[in-house]
């Protein structure tokens, strides 16, 4: 099978190439924004007659070399398709960030260790940092369709690296684990062996607490230095929060290791289900990113030779793994207990919801092997 995951490799131009870098974005934005008015217009989704009308005024309005004009194109079909797929209404689209999309030895290279980059004056070498992408250069990985991105003065290239993987087989599967997210715990695991592993939630949990409560103060304030600083705290906490879920899925990945089955909560549409809790309480729980986790746990167990299935979470926290009944007042949510109505059996919620969890995975595994 094919990993595929995005690098994100800061790149280090000179002062003159940040120039002709900065020129370029901003080059491609206005000519993905022209595009978007025309298409926005005629609803013509056709690269071939678009290019037939829209070619020469790329190339002469904002001086975009012959593969970025075509690229632009596509860019903006992708993104109407992506709406009219999504199911969203026909609306006027605006690019507002500084993006732009590389081809793969055709707009961008490695050349004696530094990244060949094309520009509206032509090709630039360009330094990079591999801290933390080391991997990726190893010449086991494939380089895809990349794109040039400029945040806080910095220039990045956001590249998705493909890598052939040879998958496992169920039948090597010889652990499953249940995995339970939540705030209380971030993970709560129940394996084979009985055993049971939490990652506590609390400091998480007040931390996100204290970025609501100084987002709350500065939105008060209105004025521009508190918007910056609004700004830079939202970077902040993401940064931060996604190297929370790095931790907590390569320590999980980590600790079961090869041939194991990972069974998760398909928790599409988590946002509507938590926005039922108290409303001060919301903010931590509406706004922790659960999909991240769950895409960061299925990579990770991907290269670890195991795999990853995501079930219907539906009364995995009320239903008794001991007798089967299921009702909701088994489950005291507040206090994070669970006592069957059925056959007395307690334990902790979250517990519960891992041995539930584990058991879905055990009837995967024998129908998927029968």
């Amino acid at each position: 099978m094919e990993l595929v995951l995005t690098a994100k490799v800061k790149i280090l131009p000179t002062d003159e190439q940040q120039t002709m870098l900065q020129q370029t974005l901003q080059a491609y934005r206005e000519g993905c924004n022209s595009i978007s008015a025309v298409i926005y217009t005629t609803k013509n989704l056709v690269q071939a007659s678009l290019h037939t009308t829209t070619y020469r005024h790329l190339r002469e309005t904002f001086g975009l070399r012959s593969q970025m004009a075509q690229s632009v194109m596509k860019t903006v079909i992708a993104r109407y398709k992506s709406m009219i797929e999504n199911g969203h209404d026909w609306t006027k689209l605006i690019f507002r960030k500084q993006e732009l999309d590389l081809v793969w030895n055709r707009d961008y290279s490695l050349v004696q260790g530094l990244f060949s980059i094309n520009t509206l004056e032509g090709r630039i070498k360009v330094r990079f940092e591999t801290k933390g992408t080391e991997h990726f250069f190893d010449g086991t990985w494939a380089f895809g369709t990349a794109k040039v991105v400029y945040k806080h003065g910095k220039f990045f290239l956001h590249i998705p690296m493909t890598k052939s993987i040879e998958e496992v087989e169920w039948e090597h599967i010889n652990e499953i684990v249940g995995v339970d997210m939540g705030m209380n715990f971030l993970v709560t695991t129940y394996d084979s062996h009985g055993k049971v592993w939490f990652v506590k939630g609390r400091d998480v949990k007040d931390k996100r607490s204290h970025y609501k409560q100084l987002r709350r103060h500065l939105q008060q304030r209105q004025t521009s230095s508190a918007r910056r600083r609004l700004k830079k705290i939202g970077v902040r906490e993401t940064r931060w929060m996604t190297d929370v879920n790095h931790q907590v899925s390569k320590a999980l990945v980590e600790r079961y290791g090869t041939n194991t089955l990972f069974v998760l909560e398909d928790l599409t549409g988590v946002r509507g289900a938590t926005e039922k809790v108290r409303k001060r309480n919301r903010y931590e729980s509406v706004s922790w990113a659960y999909d991240q986790l769950r895409q960061m746990i299925e990579y990770k167990a991907i290269q670890s030779q195991s795999k990853v299935i995501a079930v219907n979470p539906r009364y995995t926290s009320q239903t008794c793994p001991k007798c089967g009944h299921t009702e909701r007042a088994n489950r005291d949510k507040k206090h994070h207990r669970f006592a069957c109505k059925n056959c007395l059996y307690r334990s902790n919620d979250d517990r519960i919801g891992g041995m539930n969890l584990h058991r879905k995975g055990i009837e995967y595994l024998v129908a998927v092997t029968i």
